[in-house]
């Protein structure tokens, strides 16, 4: 069956039609939600909301070739609303990689993701979505711009701005640097 047929089903209301067409996506959903909101508990929580929206708004779906990025755009507007309803709760963040090769140098791997998660974290949410969208979704910055209902220039300016914080915290890496760990000791 394909998908338009079960999307139509789902949309009259079969629950198990909605459960193939989300199962889909499910993972990148959770992947972007935990990106922007650098909390795996509240990342699903999110998606939870994201998804009952999804349920209730799928009749009104107009273009059914959009549903990925409509889910996208539910899944950013769910995690901005968690977000709003916490107000500047510090919170930590895992990281976890999706569809990348097992690296077998597990304490650059952790160097590294730790880096990436103090960069991560100076982002505002706004800015944290787009790089997710972009970068772990693979969504060009037009999709970007329409899945966050911005315009295609502030998407590009907001992931301009993310990655000019990014690199000021990420520490380059020279040749010397790139065998020391944190506290300047030989890896």
């Amino acid at each position: 069956m394909d998908q338009r047929a079960i999307l139509e089903r789902a949309q009259q209301g079969d629950e198990r039609a909605f459960g193939v067409l989300v199962d889909v996506h499910l993972a990148r959903l959770d992947a972007t939600a935990r990106l922007i909101l650098r909390d795996p508990d509240l990342a699903r929580d999110a998606v939870q909301e994201c998804l009952i929206r999804a349920w209730r708004g799928l009749p009104n779906l107009r273009d059914p070739e959009r549903l990925e990025a409509w889910l996208y755009r539910l899944t950013a507007n769910a995690c901005f609303d968690v977000l709003r309803q916490q107000r500047r709760r510090p919170i930590e963040v895992e990281l976890a990689k999706s569809d990348g090769p097992v690296v077998p140098d597990y304490s650059a791997a952790l160097v590294e993701a730790e880096l990436i998660h103090r960069a991560l974290g100076r982002l505002d949410p706004g800015q944290r979505a787009v790089v997710a969208l972009h970068f772990l979704v693979g969504m060009p910055l037009t999709e970007v711009a329409a899945t966050l209902r911005i315009p295609v220039g502030t998407a590009k300016s907001r992931l301009h701005q993310s990655l000019v914080v990014m690199r000021a915290t990420v520490p380059r890496r020279s040749d010397e640097a790139a065998d020391t760990v944190p506290g300047g000791q030989l890896a």
